[in-house]
């Protein structure tokens, strides 16, 4: 995974009017692995993102100023949801995912949450949560769940 020192990365607040890009985001992210598992319905996809749509939780991933993903995470009483973290298909493998992840971890660690994620069985990201620490919970029917458990503040 190449260093992300070089690529000008940043979190930035999502607005109530980004909706509309971000669908289209996620609708790229995610059509290979919805099509492996012969899910991908673009209908169902606007549907499940406008019901957890929360501008107040969504930063959008900027990438030398570019937006290339987003990611929503909802503060619970026992933990942090990891609701949706997508980077374009032109920003994969290159860390960007990673670096953003890495952001979230510090900021739940901070307050003392874990921090829960869901990933469809058949997706890429499943690997991605495990090497990032966090630990299946549960498995549906094509969903896994994971929970990455709380730590403490790193200094």
């Amino acid at each position: 995974m190449p260093a992300t020192a070089d690529m000008n990365l940043r979190l930035a607040p999502a607005g109530e009017d980004d909706f509309d890009a971000l669908l289209s985001l996620r609708l790229a992210a995610m059509r290979e692995s919805l099509e492996k598992a012969g899910r991908f319905d673009a209908q169902r996809a606007r549907e499940r993102l406008s019901r957890g749509y929360l501008p107040a939780y969504t930063r959008h991933i900027l990438k030398d100023n570019e937006l290339v993903g987003f990611v929503v995470v909802v503060p619970r009483e026992h933990d942090w949801l990891l609701d949706h973290l997508y980077i374009h298909p032109s920003a994969q493998a290159l860390g960007v995912g990673s670096w953003v992840l890495q952001q979230v971890l510090k900021e739940a660690d901070e307050q003392h949450k874990a921090v829960s994620v869901t990933a469809l069985k058949l997706s890429d990201a499943n690997r991605f949560y495990l090497r990032h620490g966090f630990v299946l919970q549960a498995e549906g029917e094509w969903d896994l769940y994971y929970l990455r458990p709380a730590r403490a503040a790193r200094a």
